[in-house]
């Protein structure tokens, strides 16, 4: 399913309006309704308490929409309005108007303490204060009401994203309500999928509000959630050569657990032939562990990390690989770091880099805009710092932007790790994955994710799927670790052993719990 900015959807609706005739009352009446459906199926109205607080604007417009489906079914409802309720407009005047003639009371709220008895009588809570335009920190009454609501242990439905939170970079801003239920309309935002929104969104639902399809899915509109895609069969016939070869160059002295778990990921993930260069004196220790793997011991420093001097050993063995991984583990001694900018620029096959090859190439990011086969880089956002030369809190608050002008500027596949990880692509489509937890934020984990990706590709997924598809596996098999054993105390090697049972699951059809939260959203 597609996902949307905050000016995305505005235009959704402009076109709606203006293109297609469909009248904004139209878009509200829509827009509320399907928010009461789901409180109805969720909660349930007849001869029950609900407390409305509406913003000024039109998600104020759909709480009064709302506020009236309650009545009607058989419900009671107060509305309490935070702000002047003379500066309603257009479509949230008229739907005022209406619940005022019913006659639903209607209160301009002044004061926290007018309203707490009547919070603490409902059975639920109608969140229609912000909508997805807020770009200041709360503060005030909104602030002490959003308080409120947050500790009055009552179940509260949110209209189109919980109040506080931000449309885009779904932060926090200042305060924000912690809802059980948000109904978001048109397309999901990207604040009711990325951290800490969707945590504050309880369970996500969406409704078109009757836009035609060519409106939410649009080619213009390029982020979409990272829905499962479906692996090519498994060749009967099939020799390890056929299920792919990869080539990781990774490893240094006291580096051993990183080329272990990106090697071997490679095979546990369904590929079918796993070299790895690494330092010849590093070598031994990971085979007592990795006997799957087939090594190709390297000419090492003083340091015990790859010597330049491997530098056309390691080119031949690429050449006979088709995909190679670079970086984890690799160390960042200067002699072995100029090796991994120089593979870099010789490795004529599809490159992924991770780790310490990140280091590496951030000194000469023209290797990888001048590469001619694809590559794939896999930062965590203080590697992305790195590459972007911009703060980690700016990323963290316009990850999209920046990742995607990243991918366009680079012409390169990122991966950028995190809790829902994203993956953008040079042509500007991102990826938001809802696989994976934060169990998975331990050491090796991010090894384990580059062999998955190389996996893929060599299962048979064109390159730029099987970054989406190794990153979707490679949460799953987290999920399954922890479903298993729980988040505290995950480790790679718990993730790793799961990813033959996520091969099979995800061929075989996955749990019905697992499709729902996958797919990030229900539509209404």
């Amino acid at each position: 399913m597609k996902v949307s900015t905050v000016s995305e959807m505005r235009n959704c609706d402009q076109t709606a309006i203006e293109k297609f005739g469909i009248k904004d009352e139209l878009l509200m009446e829509n827009a509320g309704l399907a928010a009461f459906s789901v409180l109805r199926q969720e909660v349930g109205v007849t001869n029950k308490k609900f407390i409305v607080f509406c913003g000024g604007g039109n998600n104020g417009g759909d709480g009064f929409v709302i506020a009236r489906k309650i009545h009607s079914h058989g419900g009671t409802v107060k509305i309490f309005i935070l702000g002047d309720p003379g500066k309603f407009k257009g479509s949230a005047k008229l739907n005022l108007d209406i619940v005022t003639r019913i006659p639903v009371p209607v209160t301009q709220l002044e004061s926290l303490d007018s309203v707490k008895k009547e919070v603490s009588h409902c059975d639920g809570i109608i969140d229609a204060i912000f909508g997805t335009g807020l770009y200041r920190d709360v503060k005030g009454l909104y602030r002490a009401i959003i308080e409120l609501i947050n500790v009055s242990n009552k179940p509260v439905l949110c209209v189109d994203i919980p109040s506080g939170i931000h449309g885009d970079s779904a932060k926090i801003m200042g305060v924000a309500v912690k809802g059980d239920y948000t109904v978001t309309f048109g397309l999901p935002k990207v604040g009711n999928l990325l951290y800490p929104g969707y945590e504050h969104c309880g369970k996500l639902y969406v409704t078109h509000i009757s836009f035609p399809q060519s409106i939410y899915n649009d080619d213009t509109m390029k982020i979409e959630i990272n829905s499962p895609l479906k692996l090519p069969a498994r060749k009967k016939e099939g020799h390890k050569g056929t299920f792919g070869v990869a080539l990781f160059i990774a490893g240094a002295a006291n580096y051993y657990g990183a080329p272990y778990f990106a090697a071997l990921s490679f095979l546990k993930a369904g590929g079918g032939y796993s070299y790895l260069a690494a330092p010849a004196s590093v070598t031994p220790f990971i085979a007592q562990k990795g006997s799957e793997i087939v090594y190709a011991p390297q000419k090492e420093t003083e340091n015990g990390s790859l010597a330049r001097t491997s530098k056309s050993d390691i080119l031949q063995l690429a050449g006979k690989s088709n995909i190679v991984i670079l970086g984890p583990g690799l160390s960042l001694h200067e002699e072995t770091q100029q090796l991994a900018r120089e593979i870099a620029a010789g490795v004529e096959k599809p490159l992924l880099i991770d780790g310490d090859g990140i280091t590496a190439l951030c000194r000469d990011l023209d290797i990888i805009k001048h590469r001619s086969h694809p590559t794939i880089l896999t930062p965590h956002l203080g590697e992305m710092s790195s590459i972007t030369s911009q703060g980690i809190p700016e990323i963290d608050t316009k990850k999209i932007t920046i990742l995607q002008q990243t991918a366009r500027d680079l012409n390169a596949m990122i991966v950028l790790k995190g809790a829902h990880s994203l993956i953008g692509y040079p042509d500007g489509r991102i990826f938001i994955n809802l696989s994976g937890n934060s169990g998975m934020a331990s050491a090796g984990s991010g090894d384990v994710l580059t062999g998955t990706i190389a996996a893929m590709f060599g299962l048979g997924l064109p390159i730029a799927e099987a970054t989406r598809k190794g990153v979707f596996m490679h949460g799953l098999a987290g999920d399954l670790g922890a479903e298993a054993c729980g988040e505290d105390g995950l480790t790679a090697q718990t993730i790793l052993d799961y990813l033959p049972q996520a091969l099979m699951l995800d061929r075989e059809g996955l749990p019905e719990h697992l499709l729902h939260r996958y797919q990030g959203v229900s539509l209404i």
